[in-house]
């Protein structure tokens, strides 16, 4: 699914690489048995090891290196047997040693594969470099004091597994499949909860243009997007910019980039480092790591159900091709398909294999009344709300500490996914109604009715806030018509910001072009 771009001298192919930072699922840290819950008032989980205080010295944390070997085992990848824990050197206020234990040359993982499921139904293989663990830095809060900068060591020590793809990636598309697939992989595995949002996950985009078939270009990489959305929009950004510098005469710069998801650009952060620049060496105070062979064995045959196996399964008894997807991508999802068929089959008396029609009948979506709420919301018609609507629900799970497949169960996401594919609603909207229906335990409708949260589809209303907005804005308006065409991105956060989040987006964005072009 190779996506060529064009510029003005022709065709170029993006070439993408992605480094995923997963945060390990570990009650302590990877060298400290400091606790690791989000969420934490500042510095209320902090060892004198997370601090780097004199004398004090790492104890590996063997629960981690569990999860990253099953983790590495669930992208069909190289366990290796040996492996070297490195000092990487650089100097951040939040990095008390001035140092960072991570793997280098020698790293538990080596080389794997992912297969992306892509929308015109073909599939393609993602070659995976390596995985490596490394403890988290602190974090900086610049926006606490006009003045200072504050910093929170709760994240110092955190394990996590980076996990480093091969420049397979052509495309956004392919990126946000990509993230998506291993997001459902970790989640399987129960090795990350992947959320995003919570800064579990957090993803680097290795960007670089070329002519097809041509040398590979001079990449950059956009630090620390922390949404599949952001990630997709930054890659579509930054390649587009590097078309332009080139087809200017330019030189693209190899550098470090940060992605502005309110204006939708990438800008300059610092020159990219290379590894020489973090005069890596096997840290002194932490033997090489050796694994026992068995011991890794064990752990393959206690590998659950990965999502490609399931949906070669679910294919094989009659589940439909263009829903699978949606059923595998949660493993609550698939979980909660299975358990109404077997009821159903149970309640017929079907032999097993009258099991098609009961897969059939499940699956239908005029048979709402008869499956659970999360059945119903992932066999809609959109075939997208399920994927959605579920993160939310996790994320609102691990944030109330409450068993997500409970909480999925015992919510009105039919009704929730019912709302958003009649449009009556807007994405934007989907977490605040989860929130509630968890706290009220009332349906979505009623929610939506009581808080006003009816998206607006009324073009005269729409139109009136956009008028106000661009005579308020004559300025960005004069530099969209000269062609700073990017500047459509911040109008739309405008309007939405006028009507509270309730207009529609593709009508705002349809009526703002029509307005803005005259």
């Amino acid at each position: 699914m190779s996506a060529l771009v064009k510029g003005h001298t022709g065709e170029w192919e993006v070439v993408i690489g992605l480094e995923v930072h997963a945060q390990v699922i570990s009650k302590a840290k990877l060298f400290s048995g400091a606790a690791t819950d989000f969420g934490a008032e500042p510095n209320t989980q902090v060892s004198t090891v997370d601090a780097a205080f004199p004398g004090m010295l790492p104890v590996l944390n063997g629960f981690c290196v569990e999860q990253a070997v099953k983790t590495g085992l669930g992208l069909d990848a190289e366990i290796n047997l040996q492996s070297v824990f490195d000092r990487k050197n650089y100097f951040y206020a939040d990095l008390p040693a001035g140092y960072q234990i991570s793997q280098f040359s020698r790293p538990v993982v080596g080389r794997g594969k992912i297969v992306l499921d892509l929308p015109d139904g073909t599939a393609r293989e993602i070659g995976i470099t390596r995985l490596h663990l490394e403890q988290d830095a602190g974090k900086s809060l610049h926006d606490q004091h006009p003045s200072k900068t504050y910093v929170d060591l709760n994240r110092a020590g955190v394990a996590l597994m980076e996990i480093v793809s091969e420049p397979d990636l052509r495309s956004a598309e392919e990126a946000g499949a990509y993230l998506r697939k291993l997001r459902s992989i970790l989640r399987y595995l129960g090795t990350c909860d992947a959320n995003m949002e919570e800064g579990n996950l957090r993803c680097d985009c290795n960007v670089s243009v070329r002519k097809p078939g041509g040398a590979l270009g001079t990449r950059c990489e956009i630090k620390n997007v922390n949404s599949i959305r952001f990630v997709m929009q930054a890659i579509e950004y930054e390649a587009r910019r590097q078309i332009e510098v080139i087809e200017k005469g330019g030189a693209v710069v190899q550098e470090t980039r940060l992605f502005d998801s309110g204006k939708g650009v990438t800008r300059s952060m610092r020159t990219k480092e290379e590894s020489h620049d973090y005069r890596y060496f096997p840290d002194p105070d932490l033997l090489p790591l050796t694994l026992d062979a068995a011991w890794v064995e064990k752990l393959r045959k206690s590998l659950p159900e990965l999502p490609d196996a399931k949906k070669q399964r679910f294919l094989a008894i009659g589940v439909s091709g263009n829903i699978v997807n949606s059923l595998i991508e949660e493993r609550e999802v698939a979980d909660a398909f299975e358990d109404e068929i077997k009821k159903r089959i149970s309640q017929k008396g079907l032999s097993p294999e009258e099991t098609k029609s009961a897969v059939e009948f499940v699956q239908s979506p005029d048979q709402r009344q008869l499956s659970p709420s999360l059945l119903t919301a992932v066999t809609s018609s959109s075939g997208a709300t399920s994927s959605t609507i579920v993160n939310f629900v996790f994320a609102v799970a691990n944030a109330r500490k409450e068993d997500r497949a409970t909480l999925v169960r015992r919510l009105d996401l039919s009704g929730l996914g019912d709302l958003q594919d009649r449009k009556v609603i807007s994405g934007r909207m989907v977490r605040e109604i989860v929130e509630e229906m968890a706290d009220t335990k009332k349906d979505a409708a009623t929610i939506v009715a009581e808080k006003g949260l009816k998206q607006v589809t009324d073009t005269g209303a729409i139109e009136a806030a956009i008028d106000a907005i661009l005579a308020r804005e004559s300025a960005k308006v004069a530099e969209y018509r000269a062609g700073k065409e990017k500047l459509l991105a911040y109008f739309v956060g405008q309007v939405m910001k006028a009507t509270q989040g309730k207009a529609n987006p593709a009508l705002v964005n349809e009526l703002l072009k029509k307005k803005l072009a005259g």
